[in-house]
């Protein structure tokens, strides 16, 4: 692990990953991360999400440290890696301890941002370091044992000034078909002045890659609290969300992890991709994950 010279003068910016992992019957979500106020106070934290329940614990920045590559996290005693995790979280309200060791992981092609990667005014930076992988091990949360055999897991992350006031987000890779996994995101985008809407979203179909996004013509057909429809040239994704299980979360507002969002971990879904009228694949999971926001 290195020092963590790349946040010493940042202000109003925080960092966080999205670690999933899931089983037959039973999904949990770790994010590991850090908070920079507009004062420059900074701290770091671990929150952790299943469909029952949520937890948030803080520590102290100087808990935190982070590779030079930025792919490994070190919070304290628990450690996070595109490679496995190991936990060892202790307070009044959880206790979460274990190893997970992760297996082809599968990185998308090129950035998932396009060309907006490199415009640093944005207030929201997005990443997707594995659309699926395997997951092996063994976790034991608030004393009951949870064991992971070849299971799935996603990881991405964000960091910058501030989560969207308004936006739509959604992930799963528990289908019945293998090699495929989807996220869409979708975000009203403040950007020099003006607001417009933006959308990355990955369609890894039996290992192929298809993208659909504003910097390559994707059209928003409709997006709400029910799902979503988006076109891209001959291709159309379309997502019902059936059953909704929310809990609570932290997210960064100008650094400092102050507003409260929800978080579906594990919802039911259907998902239809078609290119032109051909319906390429229909599939349902109880598996997904989903957050709206609205204005």
């Amino acid at each position: 692990m290195k020092n963590n010279n790349f946040y010493k003068n940042k202000k109003t910016f925080f960092e966080g990953w999205y670690f999933k992992h899931q089983s037959k019957d039973f999904s949990i979500a770790f994010i590991p991360g850090i908070n920079i106020s507009k004062d420059g106070r900074k701290y770091s934290f671990i929150q952790v999400i299943t469909k029952n329940s949520s937890y948030n614990i803080n520590y102290d920045f100087k808990d935190f440290s982070i590779s030079e590559d930025r792919l490994t996290i070190k919070i304290k005693d628990n450690i996070f890696s595109t490679k496995g995790l190991i936990l060892n979280i202790k307070n009044k309200d959880i206790t979460a301890k274990g190893r997970l060791v992760y297996s082809n992981v599968t990185p998308i092609k090129r950035d998932i941002m396009g060309p907006f990667k490199y415009f640093p005014f944005m207030e929201c930076f997005h990443g997707v370091l594995s659309l699926n992988h395997k997951v092996n091990g063994t976790l034991t949360l608030n004393n009951k044992e949870i064991i992971f055999n070849n299971d799935l897991g996603y990881i991405e992350k964000d960091w910058g000034k501030s989560f969207p006031n308004r936006y739509l987000w959604v992930q799963c890779n528990d289908f019945s078909v293998e090699d495929t996994s989807i996220m869409v995101s979708i975000a009203d985008i403040p950007f020099l002045g003006f607001e417009f809407k933006g959308c990355i979203a990955i369609v890894y179909y039996k290992g192929k890659e298809y993208r659909l996004a504003t910097y390559n013509g994707v059209k928003l057909i409709l997006y709400d609290e029910k799902g979503l429809i988006i076109k891209r040239g001959a291709y159309k994704l379309e997502i019902e969300i059936k059953k909704l299980s929310p809990q609570s979360l932290l997210a960064p507002n100008g650094g400092a992890m102050i507003r409260t969002i929800y978080e579906n971990i594990s919802c039911s879904a259907r998902f239809k991709f078609y290119k032109n009228k051909d319906l390429l694949f229909d599939l349902e999971s109880r598996n997904t994950s989903f957050e709206y926001v609205g204005e």
